[in-house]
Formats: structure tokens, C-alpha cells, sequence
């Protein structure tokens, strides 16, 4: 069976920068799962793609199936002959395999005996099977949204133009999206527009990059990258690479060439994020910081051809920018016209969501939790109030209306320039921390009253009307928002009860159709959380289910068990002791046992349940100060100890003793040995 490079590629207009990646990697997954289905053997599939090109590579593909033999059972046995002569079923099933009732075969199976046929069937080839694979592929691409052009019914996320479907020196017949598959590509749109015939799909990347093409995404990306950076040692100046922005970039050429041009210096007073945002939105440029970490009036510009004259491409992008930034000027000098808090009665006719009414409305119920919270953690309660009424007023501010990124940012810049207090300014950004699990959290104890009750508020309102997330579903981003708020408790170490605070948050909400039950739905939720943010620090499901199982809920106190729970798992001792509270729990939940701790010594008879118990009773005084203090880690490491004296009792003593004061007196001795641990987690849900 030989073997060689398939090369598939699709033309087309400019597909959208953004969704580059995805129908790149889609279209490869396509090809690969067609023929591992297929059954053809291949050694490894990549990927490449430009603005003008979809393209997937197979290297050592067989060139087809292999051969393998067919079985077909047909009627049972005595179904196929009567009187030792072959019935109709037995005659219809050898002529659709082509032969006599003499040739067919007995198959037994564990439901007795049939007639069968068995055959060689030939692997159909590469070229036969390839077409169908292609087309299934490219149907089954996200295309974010089709369209149609010229009189073709085709429909395709951008009119395609040409087709290449090679496989070794071989063109593969093949009719996709109304193209005739072929071995013409096309290089740059400008510098290399002739057709180019490829004489082998290995040729791939070499005939591309001589016709001004980087098909490799990943090295296009790094070509950009390199380019960026030395044109910023070159300024003097470092670069502030966005990894979203050097991805939508890549996008956007097929031959990178990095330019920097330069803005008035005068646009400087405006705040740097409002710069940045206009020139990375609007013309997807990077921009430049001096040593002091200041923003430069310069710009890195990504340039799709090789100019013979780049000042004239750099002025070209200097006359777009201006502009640009003018708008950026204007909006910020309108929105200084008038006070932040002079924006207060607009928030009133702001819908925050039908059922929950207005941002006003939002603010009024927010200001209570934040006042609930800033006297929980010793926060200016006042400051804590201020900070909510001003909260979402730069929403309705020009320059975030323009460049809804900057909420937040806005907002502080605007209250510093109203002379509000620092502590304020400050709450009015952190408010949207963290963005992201792993981003930082609110540092001032006014921004995370702000920032936990927007959150709780959320929660609560839109849980209230019913609109929990579903797996597909989550547009109020209330999964981040939940991870946001255990994050802040847990990094922040507020030492707050979750359902106290959603108490709070629900008595602010008026005739919620979900309200019964509501603040346990939405603690549940959150609470399940943890999983998720466990997940980031190594805590496995086993981990979480045996703190999740004790009535905690102090987020704060919660991942402090989690790490505990961790710590100790990592121990030799922790599977035998995990073992044995299993076997306690099911010795306890099968007998009649009233729940009681409480042991008789006089009714200890076995040395090993002295031992336990004098162990048990030790420990229950060196754990106690842990416990009461949070230290659960030391106070499981203690508890480690007692893994001796539990495995001596269980090979020794026999709990279900006939007299029953002593067996009673036994499960009381169990029933200890389980409440020590649980006083942190379920060890029984450990891995055992």
C-alpha cells in the first residue's frame, strides 16, 4: 500500500479575520474525522490559513482502504432448508451474494446456526473517497454567516474562487461549493496575483511564501510578533502585544510588513485608554509605551504588502488615525462637561432587565447589599454607597458608549476629575474585577462591596425570574459571575457567609415569580462553583464532593477545607483512613444508632478499642484550637495519626458484638472517630 501527502485547499474572498482560527482548525478536524471513518491510515493533519485561504495537509496518507473481509449472516439454519432441500430464503440469500446455496458457510453463534457468506472486499482509494469526505467537511464548517453571490445558489461564508484537491502529484476529481478541484492556487493579491500550478501537495509552502503567502498561521503570528518588536526597539519604545489583537491581525495579511507611524502629541491628554482603544478597535494598530510605562504618540501598523515607498503607506495610515483619535478627544472633552453624579437621574430610564427594571433601580437594591457588606469587612460605609450610585454612570457617557471596553475606566477617570474621593475613584474600575478566574481582584474594601453586590444582585434577580444559565445558554455571565465573587471572598479573605448575603441581596427584590426557595437555588449553584475554581489549584472532584458534602457556607472557609482536603490526600495515610470512614459511615447508616459520641470506658473490653479511643479522645483536644481557628490542614495532619489504632481496631475488635451495650458503646467509639474528620471534610469520598 503506498503512501502520500494529500494537500486540500479552498480560494476565496477575505474571511472574516476573527473566525479565521476556528473554521481553520474545523475544517482540518473535518478532514481528519472523514478519514479516520473511512478507515485510511495517515501519519498526522495540519492546518493553515490566510484571509484568502482554508487549507489542510495530510501527511503519509494511504492510498486507500484497506482490504478486509466481509461477513453477511443470512437466515437461521432450519429457516434455510426443509426436508434437507434449500427453502426460498436460503436460495434468495445466496443469489444476492452472488452464489450457489452450496458456496454459503454455517455461522454458529451463542443463538444457534445460520447460513453466512464471507468475502474479501477491496479498499475503495483514496480518490474515491476523498470528494465526499471534502464535501462533508466544508458543510459542516461554523461559518458565522453565510451568503450568496453572483446568480449561484452556492452559499459559503465569502465567494470562493478556486479549489485544490492533490494527493501526491495526483489531482483527485472533485466538485465542491460549484469548483472543480485542481492544482491552481493563487499567492498574494497583489504582489503575486498569476495563477500558480503546484506540482506537488509537499510543495505546499514553499510555492506560497515565493508568491508572497505565509499559509502558516502560527509562523505568520510570530513573523508579526518579531516585526512588532524590533520596530519598537528601533523607537526607543516597548510594544504592548495583545495576544486578541496579534490573532485578528494575523487574520488580516498574508505578508506581514510592520510599519510605525506617529499621532499629534496633543492627543496625549487624553486618557491613554481611550487611545488605545480607538487604535486597536478601529484601526488594529499596537501601540508603544515609553520607560515610565507612558503611552508613546506613536503606532505599529501591519502593512499586507512590501512597498516600494512605505512612507506613503505609514502617511496613509496617519491621515486614517487622526481622525480617529479626534473622535476620541471629542468625546472625552464632551463627556467632562458635566459631573458624573449630574448623569444619576439618566440611569433611571437605563433597563437593566425588563422584569428588574431599571439601572436606577439596580443602584437602589446594590446600595443596601454594599452597605451590608462594608460594615461586614470595616469598610467606609459611606464611600461604600457613593460608590454604587455613581457605579454605572460613565454607561451612559459618550466615550463608553463609543468603546463600551472602557466601563469602569471611564467612570474613575471622570469621578477624579469631579474631586470624589480617592476611595471611590478607585471602586467606580475595580467594580468589574475580576474579569476572568485567574484576573486580580478588587483591592479597597469599597470596590469589593461594589464589585460583590452588582454580582449578588445579579444572581439573585435573574435567578429570581427563572433565567438560570443552561449548558448553552448564559447571557447574564452569571458562571463568571459567581467565580468572580467566590474569588473575591476567597483572595480577598472576607470571611462572609454566602447565604447570609444572599439573603440580603433577595429582600431587595419585590414579587420575583421564583421566589420560594430562591437564596438555597442560588447558593447551590454557587457553591457548585467550586469545582470549577478548585479545578485551577489541582483539586480533584473526589476533593470537592467530600467538602461539599459538610453544611459549609463561608466561601472563604470552604477553599481553605479544599486545600486542606489536598494537603492531605497527598499523605500515605489518607486511602487507609479514607477506606476506614467509608466502612464507618456504612457501619453506622445500616445499624439503628442514635448518632451519639459519647463512649463508656467501662465498656471497653478489647485493648484496641482502649487504643482508639485514647486516641480518638487526644486528638479531639489538639484538633479543637485548629478547628476553632480554620487550620485544617494541621488539624488533618494530626488526625493522620490515628491511622494505626483504626486499622489495629478493625482487625481486632468485632463492632457488632452480641451484648448490646457494648456494640452500642462500639458505634459510639465509630461514631467520634467519623465527627473529627467531619469537622473539616467526608474523608470517605476520598479515592480509597
Amino acid at each position: 500500500m503506498a503512501v502520500d501527502t494529500l494537500l486540500l485547499e479552498l480560494g476565496a474572498e477575505e474571511l472574516p479575520p476573527t473566525a479565521l482560527d476556528a473554521l481553520s482548525d474545523a475544517f482540518a478536524a473535518g478532514i481528519e474525522k472523514g478519514l479516520q471513518e473511512a478507515e485510511i491510515a495517515f501519519q498526522g493533519v495540519t492546518a493553515y490559513a490566510t484571509p484568502r485561504r482554508l487549507a489542510v495537509q495530510v501527511s503519509a496518507l494511504a492510498d486507500k482502504q484497506p482490504d478486509r473481509e466481509v461477513e453477511r449472516r443470512g437466515p437461521a439454519l432450519a429457516a434455510a432448508f426443509k426436508d434437507g432441500a434449500p427453502t426460498k430464503a436460503a436460495e434468495g440469500f445466496a443469489r444476492s451474494c452472488g452464489v450457489s446455496v452450496d458456496e454459503l458457510i454455517h455461522l454458529e453463534t451463542d443463538k444457534g446456526t445460520w447460513l453466512g457468506f464471507r468475502e474479501q472486499q477491496q479498499g475503495e482509494s483514496v480518490q474515491a473517497l476523498l470528494p465526499d469526505i471534502l464535501r462533508k467537511a466544508i458543510s459542516a464548517l461554523p461559518v458565522p454567516k453565510n451568503m450568496r453571490w453572483g446568480a449561484s445558489r452556492v452559499e459559503f461564508s465569502r465567494p470562493v474562487h478556486w479549489l485544490v484537491a492533490l494527493y501526491g502529484a495526483e489531482v483527485i476529481a472533485a466538485d465542491v461549493l460549484g469548483l472543480q478541484a485542481s492544482r491552481t492556487t493563487y499567492g498574494h493579491r497583489f504582489h503575486a496575483p498569476d495563477a500558480i500550478q503546484l506540482e506537488h501537495a509537499d510543495s505546499y509552502l514553499t510555492a506560497l511564501e515565493n508568491a508572497y503567502v505565509l499559509a502558516d498561521r502560527s509562523m505568520r503570528r510570530e513573523r508579526i510578533r518579531e516585526q512588532v518588536l524590533a520596530e519598537a526597539e528601533v523607537q526607543d519604545a516597548s510594544a504592548v502585544i495583545d495576544e486578541d489583537l496579534l490573532v485578528e491581525v494575523s487574520g488580516l495579511v498574508e505578508w506581514p510588513v510592520a510599519l510605525t507611524g506617529s499621532f499629534d502629541e496633543r492627543f496625549l491628554e487624553v486618557p491613554a485608554e481611550c487611545l488605545i482603544s480607538s487604535m486597536k478597535a478601529n484601526q488594529k494598530y499596537f501601540h508603544l509605551l515609553d520607560d515610565q510605562g507612558r503611552l508613546k504618540p506613536l503606532f505599529i501598523t501591519i502593512s499586507n504588502i512590501d512597498s516600494a515607498d512605505p512612507q506613503q503607506v505609514i502617511s496613509g495610515n496617519e491621515k486614517v488615525i487622526r481622525p480617529r483619535l479626534a473622535d476620541a478627544a471629542f468625546f472625552y472633552d464632551t463627556d467632562r462637561k458635566r459631573t458624573l453624579a449630574s448623569r444619576i437621574a439618566q440611569l433611571e430610564s437605563v433597563v437593566f432587565q425588563q422584569q428588574l427594571g431599571t439601572l436606577a433601580d439596580k443602584a437602589r437594591r446594590s446600595t443596601v447589599i454594599a452597605t451590608f457588606i462594608a460594615q461586614k469587612i470595616n469598610g467606609d460605609v459611606a464611600n461604600a454607597q457613593r460608590a454604587v450610585a455613581l457605579a454605572k454612570c460613565d454607561l451612559v457617557t459618550e466615550m463608553v458608549l463609543e468603546f463600551p471596553e472602557l466601563q469602569g475606566t471611564m467612570g474613575r477617570y471622570y469621578a477624579e476629575q469631579d474631586g470624589e474621593p480617592a476611595d471611590v475613584t478607585q471602586a467606580l474600575e475595580e467594580q468589574y474585577l475580576p474579569r476572568f478566574a485567574s484576573d486580580a481582584i478588587p483591592q479597597s474594601p469599597t470596590g469589593q462591596a461594589l464589585a460583590l453586590a452588582d454580582r449578588l444582585d445579579t444572581l439573585v434577580g435573574i435567578f429570581g425570574i427563572g433565567q438560570r444559565p443552561t449548558g448553552a445558554k448564559d447571557p447574564f455571565a452569571l458562571r463568571r459571575a459567581s467565580i468572580g465573587i467566590l474569588n473575591i471572598l476567597v483572595k480577598g479573605e472576607l470571611d462572609l457567609d454566602l447565604r447570609e448575603l444572599l439573603e440580603v441581596a433577595a429582600e431587595q427584590h419585590q414579587g420575583l415569580p421564583n421566589a420560594e426557595g430562591l437564596v438555597e437555588d442560588v447558593l447551590t449553584y454557587m457553591l457548585d462553583r467550586f469545582r470549577a475554581w478548585g479545578q485551577e489549584e489541582g483539586i480533584s472532584a473526589e476533593m470537592y464532593l467530600a467538602v461539599r458534602a459538610r453544611p459549609v457556607t463561608r466561601p472563604l472557609d470552604f477553599a481553605r477545607r479544599l486545600r486542606a482536603v489536598k494537603a492531605f490526600a497527598q499523605r500515605e495515610e489518607a486511602a487507609a483512613l479514607a477506606a476506614a470512614n467509608k466502612r464507618v459511615s456504612n457501619i453506622l447508616s445500616k445499624q439503628d444508632h442514635d448518632g451519639s459520641t459519647e463512649v463508656d470506658q467501662h465498656l471497653l473490653q478489647e485493648e484496641a478499642e482502649r487504643k482508639l479511643f485514647d486516641a480518638v479522645s487526644k486528638r479531639k483536644t489538639d484538633v479543637a484550637p485548629l478547628f476553632a481557628a480554620g487550620n485544617y490542614q494541621q488539624a488533618l495532619d494530626a488526625l493522620a495519626t490515628l491511622r494505626e489504632p483504626v486499622d489495629a481496631f478493625f482487625d481486632q475488635v468485632m463492632v457488632m458484638a452480641d451484648d448490646e451495650a457494648i456494640r452500642r458503646n462500639r458505634l459510639a467509639l465509630l461514631a467520634s472517630l467519623q465527627a473529627l474528620f467531619l469537622e473539616v471534610a467526608d474523608i470517605s469520598l476520598l479515592p480509597q
